[in-house]
């Protein structure tokens, strides 16, 4: 057991017998060692049954950041030996991937910071990958949302036709050189991310195997869920109460449509082209006017488990905080459902840096 969990149960027994302990409680909770004892550490696919001895490089570093080490790349990139079409080009991995990924960045970004369809591809990289629970034999990140025109079709999925359409664009355009779905989808969504402006750049890898089975049903998170039923929702695929916080950061480039369809277009902060602290601080602030509030955040935002962590992330070492956390939780997510997690390859070097 780690020292800060010792010491949380220790203190959790005392609060009655020392006046103030409650509040003393209350800060270590907040801290960032207690969040980072929080994480989830579960490990995923064919990881949980292959023996240390016949793990690969990559599972082996896949196998570190599941069970805690940073998912924050470094700032290496990767040149390309030729144009796309190029033999020398169709022969490299992490050439083809450059390319797409060049492709994807030209449509996240603009001079405000990241576009509509960065908000569309994160999103739609989370209602990928998140039809998958322990219970499930099958779903999650398999490119099944798009290979599949009835689960595209839930209600769950309404909003992403656009982002959809342009995925569905790429996919055909570069299929040919070995670009998968699923692998397109988080790639999007990593992509996304780091093009808006103070978005981390996510260590990635490809690989995952294409399903066109529609994923199983009913394991979405829903804007009207209260907290204790989004923990345990997220509990199922691994996530730590703490692990839905950071990922629920999210909603700092979300705008909604379809939730209150009077106001469509309102964002969850108000700064949506920019990865920031805003959404934290601003759900807490509770102005349901400038901003659009999903139940589901607020309840987040003051639940027992959660609000100490919603509030440290909107505080002043948010900034140092949220960025890894996110990044660590982001990476399981993009894993899930996946069982060939030992023979993935890294293409991290073709993401953009950090804005």
């Amino acid at each position: 057991m780690k020292a800060s969990a010792l010491l949380i149960g220790f203190a959790a027994t005392q609060v009655l017998a020392y006046p103030g302990m409650g509040r003393a409680l209350a800060e270590i909770q907040g801290r960032d060692d207690f969040a980072l004892g929080r994480r989830s550490t579960d490990l995923l696919g064919d990881l949980t049954t292959i023996v240390d001895s016949a793990l690969t490089a990559v599972g082996k570093t896949i196998k570190s950041i599941l069970e805690g080490s940073s998912a924050v790349a470094d700032s290496s990139t990767y040149t390309p030996p030729g144009a796309l079409t190029s033999d020398v080009c169709k022969k490299s991995l992490l050439c083809v991937w450059y390319y797409v990924v060049d492709e994807l960045k030209q449509a996240f970004t603009d001079s405000n910071g990241c576009t509509a369809s960065a908000r569309g591809a994160i999103r739609q990289g989370f209602h990928d990958a998140a039809t998958w629970d322990k219970y499930s034999s099958y779903g999650g990140a398999d490119g099944s949302l798009l290979l599949n025109d009835e689960e595209l079709a839930r209600s769950d999925n309404l909003g992403l036709e656009d982002i959809a359409s342009q995925t569905k664009q790429w996919y055909q355009k570069y299929k040919g050189y070995g670009v998968g779905m699923a692998d397109l989808i988080q790639t999007a969504a990593i992509t996304a991310t780091v093009c808006c402006p103070g978005g981390p750049r996510i260590k990635h890898y490809v690989g995952r195997k294409d399903d066109s089975r529609a994923g199983p049903t009913g394991k979405l998170p829903l804007p009207a869920q209260d907290a204790q039923a989004l923990i345990d929702l997220f509990a199922a695929k691994t996530f730590t109460s703490n692990d839905l916080v950071a990922l629920v950061g999210a909603h700092t480039v979300s705008t909604q449509k379809f939730v209150d369809p009077s106001r469509s277009g309102a964002s969850q902060d108000s700064t949506p082209s920019v990865w920031d602290l805003n959404f934290y601080k601003e759900t807490i602030a509770g102005d349901n006017k400038t901003i659009f509030i999903f139940h589901s955040d607020k309840s987040i935002s003051s639940y027992s488990s959660t609000k100490a962590q919603f509030s440290t992330f909107a505080g002043s070492n948010g900034k140092t905080l949220w960025p890894p956390a996110y990044a660590q939780a982001y990476f399981r997510m993009s894993l899930l459902g996946v069982n060939n997690l030992n023979n993935l390859t890294e293409i991290t070097k073709v993401l953009p840096l950090p804005r």
